[in-house]
């Protein structure tokens, strides 16, 4: 346990270290004109899946997976939020029905992520059609 402690440091202080002399590096070659400005972060396009992770968070169901909710033409479902997803009457499904057909095949697992973060349950009925689309679109 103690060895583990140690070389957590140790790899801290050179993670450290590196970065302090990156840095440094960097400020030379911006005052002798070697480039023009510190390299920044770059926002990485949302258009695509990045290829870092086992399963795209594109495509992933999971709520967890991201934490930013996101609208998609839908804000008055939020009304049903708290309400279990065997309760909704027919009208209801529709309207639920209504948003899924109406979006593109690729943001249907972003939607029920964006659902689920706001508390709002899917339909029993639509469940398994939702499963559908995401799983021929993973194909």
């Amino acid at each position: 346990m103690t060895y583990l402690i140690i070389g957590l440091v140790v790899l801290g202080v050179i993670a450290f270290l590196a970065g302090f002399f990156r840095e440094k590096k960097l400020k030379k070659q911006l005052e002798k004109g070697e480039i023009t400005e510190l390299p920044s972060i770059k926002q990485v396009q949302d258009m695509e899946c990045c290829g870092q992770h086992e399963t795209c968070e594109k495509e992933s169901l999971l709520a967890a997976v991201s934490k930013q909710i996101e609208y998609y033409n839908d804000e008055e479902l939020d009304r049903f939020r708290g309400m279990e997803s065997s309760a909704y009457l027919p009208d209801e499904i529709e309207e639920f029905r209504e948003v899924l057909y109406t979006m593109k095949e690729e943001e249907v697992a972003g939607w029920v992520r964006s659902l689920q973060l706001r508390a709002v349950e899917l339909p029993d009925e639509l469940k398994d059609e939702v499963f559908l689309i995401v799983s021929e679109r993973r194909q």
